[in-house]
Parts: C-alpha cells; structure tokens; sequence
C-alpha cells in the first residue's frame, strides 16, 4: 500500500474513533513531522510532477508526456521505449505512453524549404521540373532533350534543350556545311550533308564525292579542219 493510501487511512481512523481522535492525530502528525523534517524521500516513496505519492515498486508516469518509471529506493527508474517515427510534416501530436503520435499532417510538400500545394507544379532548374503529389511526396524529372539536328548546337536562356540556330548541317572535314545543298570543298571535291534512315536528322560527317580529272591527252585531228567543196581563188600577186 502507498504512503498516501496509510495517510488517508489514518485521517479515516482518527474520524471514526470516539475519545482517541487527539491521540491518533497527533501520533499522526508526529509521524509525518518526522517523515518531512529531513526532506528526504529517498528509499520510502517517489513522487510524481503533481504530488502524488508512489511506493518502492509502483509504476508511474512522472508527467502525462514522460515514460513509465518504478520506484525504487534509490529513486524513480525511467525507461524510454522505443517510438515510432514520427512523420515530418505532422502539425498536432500527442503523447500515448509517453511516444508521441501524430494526429495531423499537412497536407503540402515541403521540398528545399518551400511549401507547394497538392498537385502542384515547379521547376528547381530549367531541365528539372517537379510535382507535389497526392501523397505529399515531390517528385522530380530531368528533361530528356531529343539528339540536335547540327553540330554547333548552342544553350540558350529559358531553353532547357540545345538550340539549332543555322539550321541542320554536318561537318566536312573541319568545316560546317549547311543540308540541302552541295558545297564545293575545293577545286575537285563537292560534299553534302546526308540524312540518316527514317529521320530528318543528319548525320554528323558529310558525304563528298571527287570530280573527274579534264583529259590532258593531244588530239590526233590538230590539223584545222579542210573546207571542202569549196573553190580558192589564187592571189594573183602572189604568183611570181
């Protein structure tokens, strides 16, 4: 029985008892006299954030948020069980056996410090777009940019994906060369951008083709060409 138990059953007795209540209550209040002149609890009682009073063995709970403890003569013995997580965007708890649990969840995300609405849509990058969804959970996906139809793509501002400013072209040799048309690469070599199978992409290397060499052999038919049928009147001054 706890010491508060034996107390109030003492109050009990000294009230029920004709003629004996003074000797009993002054026995009584000697005895806690004696109890609370040292101030010293240890080894006969715990006590609780309340007042109350708990004898060696008795589980308690200091506090309506602490965990069970026993009493023990060389004081209260607290052991924390162990909790479940609690969820990070809960927003009202409370305290069961001293583990907290969640009893309200926002519903946002927070994601890099910021909150978003449900279903809501936000880029971190120009290439990273992300989403807040249904279950408070953000996910994220990189842009996949389709393969650049030139070899001199360039990055702009607000584009997450490489720009074609000049249009589609290939390379021949070290040189860029537009598609649709046929360049002379020098005095022999004339190159144009092919288009891979099935797309109207190009490919990177231009396909060339050599022109023929002019013939550098004589004719055989050097002489000028003889006008026949037709008569020459002689130069009379220059017949001697």
């Amino acid at each position: 029985m706890s010491h508060r138990a034996l107390f109030c059953l003492s109050v009990a007795l000294v009230l029920l008892l004709p003629g004996g209540g003074a000797t009993v209550e002054s026995s009584s209040s000697k005895a806690l006299d004696v109890d609370y002149e040292f101030g010293d609890y240890r080894g006969k009682w715990c006590i609780d954030d309340h007042g109350f009073v708990y004898a060696i063995g008795e589980v308690y709970y200091p506090s309506p948020s602490a965990c069970p403890c026993t009493c023990t003569e060389d004081g209260p013995l607290c052991v924390r069980p162990k909790c479940p997580r609690i969820h990070p965007r809960c927003t009202r708890i409370r305290y069961k056996a001293c583990c907290p649990v969640c009893e309200a969840i926002a519903r946002v995300c927070v994601y890099g410090g910021r909150t978003y609405r449900l279903l809501e849509e936000f880029r971190l990058s120009r290439c990273e777009r992300c989403r807040c969804e249904a279950n408070r959970e953000v996910y994220c996906s990189i842009a996949n940019c389709p393969a650049p139809h030139c070899v001199n793509p360039t990055y702009e501002a607000h584009h997450c994906c490489p720009i074609c400013n000049t249009g589609p072209n290939c390379f021949a040799g070290n040189r860029v060369i537009p598609a649709g048309e046929r360049v002379n690469i020098d005095e022999r070599t004339v190159c144009y951008c092919t288009y891979r199978d099935g797309t109207w992409h190009t490919h990177h290397q231009a396909s060339c083709e050599q022109r023929p060499m002019p013939s550098l052999t004589p004719s055989t038919s050097a002489e000028p060409p003889r006008d026949e049928g037709r008569v020459r009147n002689p130069r009379l001054d220059l017949i001697p």
